[in-house]
């Protein structure tokens, strides 16, 4: 299962099933727990299963959604790096709403459920998303290079609206790449043993062996390899000038430099982190597709194979539920907005409590006030000045 953004993750689970005929997840998944009749491993794969990537769903989507919120609603928030964080968030969403359902139904039904028209546009919609992600990490870190590096190039008019034309630039360039997906993805009658029969969605053509080799080593370069190479680039420049500007820093301007280094370096930290997590839920998924590929008649049909694909395609999936709580953790602003939408309803009652408790203060003040005034007029009219 290689990623388009899962592009594998259905596709390559029905390569799989297509490859080994023999191993339809009705049957093969089953006899895969040594001395079970089926029922134990049939409710974890029926059950347990979806019910985990449900809940990649729930919580990728709250996350996400929040994330975007919170950029859209607040000015203030609407700075050059959060609009890339927004893309990708966008492309977050875009494999949630896609890729996980249709591969979460693997489980539920032995064959393709989306027809030719599904097994043309679903893979070009999951490779989309995973361009998205990568090639939107790779434009944060250039971003964050320029800033740190190069800061005299930063734009200071219109950077936002410039920002925006890049990432619908990166939509645009995702699109057309996942265009051959769309055009070589087939829905294809696969023989079993047995001499039964099924239909599964993939890539490309059945006949020839190296299709999903280079299928395979494409996606590996182009969605992962050379952004990764060009985002190590970036990031050693930035570590070099951070060590350096560390000794050089003039005295008048030192504590100005500083906080201007701090917030750069913040920022910076912040993209590694989303770099680090999409290293580490895709490279697994990458790898196990290869591995695949170039042993398109040799799937390994264990238990461990099995398990091994299962956590793959998890991690790949996790890695869309990842960045906003990274950003939580690492970024106070982005924690205090996220704190405020979500106890909107709580401060709201918070303040009018505290409006009640003025107001009744007030109240009591003012009473006090008479109260006292009464008493110092009382003694005054007892020692007869009350006319004056």
């Amino acid at each position: 299962d290689r990623p388009r953004k899962t592009m594998p993750l259905s596709n390559l689970s029905t390569v799989t099933e297509a490859n080994e005929s023999d191993f339809i997840p009705e049957a093969w998944e089953r006899d895969l727990l040594p001395g079970s009749d089926g029922t134990t491993a049939e409710l974890v794969i029926r059950c347990v299963i979806p019910s985990l990537y449900l809940l990649i769903i729930t919580v990728g989507l709250l996350g996400n959604i929040m994330l975007v919120r919170i950029f859209l609603t607040n000015s203030a928030m609407r700075s050059v790096p959060n609009i890339f964080i927004s893309n990708l968030a966008a492309g977050d969403l875009l494999l949630l709403l896609t890729c996980v359902p249709v591969d979460a139904s693997r489980y539920f039904f032995d064959e393709w459920m989306f027809g030719k028209v599904g097994c043309k546009l679903i893979p070009a919609i999951q490779l989309t998303s995973v361009g998205v992600s990568v090639f939107t990490l790779t434009a944060l870190s250039a971003d964050r290079y320029r800033a740190i590096v190069n800061p005299m190039d930063m734009q200071t008019s219109g950077a936002v609206l410039w920002t925006c034309m890049k990432a619908v630039g990166i939509w645009v360039v995702s699109v057309l790449l996942a265009v051959p997906e769309a055009v070589f993805s087939e829905v294809a009658r696969i023989g079993n043993v047995d001499n039964s029969s099924f239909t599964a969605c993939i890539p490309y053509p059945q006949s020839e062996e190296l299709h999903p080799k280079i299928h395979s080593v494409l996606i590996f370069l182009v969605y992962f390899l050379i952004p990764l190479a060009i985002i190590s680039i970036y990031y050693y420049h930035i570590a070099k000038t951070l060590i350096k500007s560390a000794h050089n820093l003039p005295g008048e301007y030192n504590e100005h430099t500083k906080k201007q280094m701090e917030t750069r370096k913040r920022l910076a930290k912040i993209v590694l982190v989303f770099v680090g997590c999409f290293v580490f839920c895709w490279f697994p998924n990458h790898i196990l597709y290869m591995y695949r590929s170039f042993n398109y008649k040799e799937i390994d049909p264990s238990l461990g194979h099995m398990i091994v694909t299962l956590v793959a395609r998890v991690l790949s999936f996790c890695n869309s539920c990842v960045n906003p709580f990274a950003l939580y953790l690492l970024s106070e602003s982005f924690r205090k907005q996220f704190n405020s939408q979500l106890c909107c309803g709580r401060k709201s009652y918070r303040e009018r409590s505290t409006s009640y408790l003025l107001s009744s203060s007030a109240v009591r003040m003012t009473s006090l006030k008479s109260n006292a005034k009464n008493m110092v007029t009382n003694p005054v009219l007892l020692n007869g000045h009350g006319t004056k």
